[in-house]
């Protein structure tokens, strides 16, 4: 496969459907005992507002994402090329490292430095450019970044809130940290997803092409 642009499309390491799997079957199961508690539904974009960092295994499965969809309904692709150059032309004279190739600049991740900060506050206010602004649907849902696939139940943070867990300020209203804390993402005692996408990602980034984190916008424009 291609991009619209003529530039080959690269594969994701095999084992990349694997590590899906095992996300995607510990979303299942924290959504079941979470019931109500987890307030993700069709048409709720809280979360598809606003900036993020996805590493190169998300921009290929967005890329491939898009791909596909150019096949199946060429028009609905061509919308999300339109948003997200949009998004890039309103995003590049502030953005945060390259936007010449759409790389963060390492410094954002590092904790206390200056361009972290200007990261924090960057794009806040733009919404997802696979985001149908009519429907409120996700285009790319199958291809969706981990971000939006852990976003919303009870998951270890470094920022300690709800003692020690991350959750969607929409999610667990009422729940108490014992509740919240029952809930937790949680994986199969045999499943190490971070240690497997470190090293599906080690060896994209020696195959040609970006390297470094980026955002959505510059891997589907």
């Amino acid at each position: 496969m291609r991009y619209a642009s003529g530039m080959a499309l690269r594969r994701l390491p095999a084992g990349d459907g694997a590590l899906i799997q095992i996300v995607d079957a510990a979303l299942a199961d924290v959504a079941r005992r979470s019931g109500e508690w987890l307030a993700c539904r069709p048409g709720c974009t809280q979360c598809c507002v606003g900036v993020f960092a996805i590493n190169q295994l998300d921009a290929v499965r967005l890329q491939q994402g898009l791909a596909r969809l150019e096949k199946t309904d060429r028009q609905r692709a061509r919308r999300i090329r339109e948003r997200a150059r949009e998004s890039v032309e309103r995003l590049s004279a502030e953005f945060p490292g390259d936007a010449g190739t759409g790389v963060l600049d390492a410094a954002v991740f590092d904790e206390g430095s200056e361009v972290e900060r200007r990261f924090v506050e960057f794009g806040n206010d733009e919404p997802c450019p696979v985001l149908d602004p009519e429907t409120g649907l996700c285009d790319l849902y199958d291809a969706r970044p981990m971000t939006c696939r852990t976003f919303g139940p009870p998951v270890r943070s470094e920022v300690r809130s709800q003692g020690g867990l991350g959750v969607c300020e929409l999610c667990f209203r009422g729940a108490t940290d014992e509740q919240i804390a029952a809930c937790e993402m949680v994986f199969e005692s045999t499943s190490d997803p971070d240690g497997l996408e470190a090293k599906l990602l080690a060896k994209l980034e020696k195959t040609r092409g970006p390297r470094g984190r980026t955002i959505v916008a510059f891997c589907v424009k």
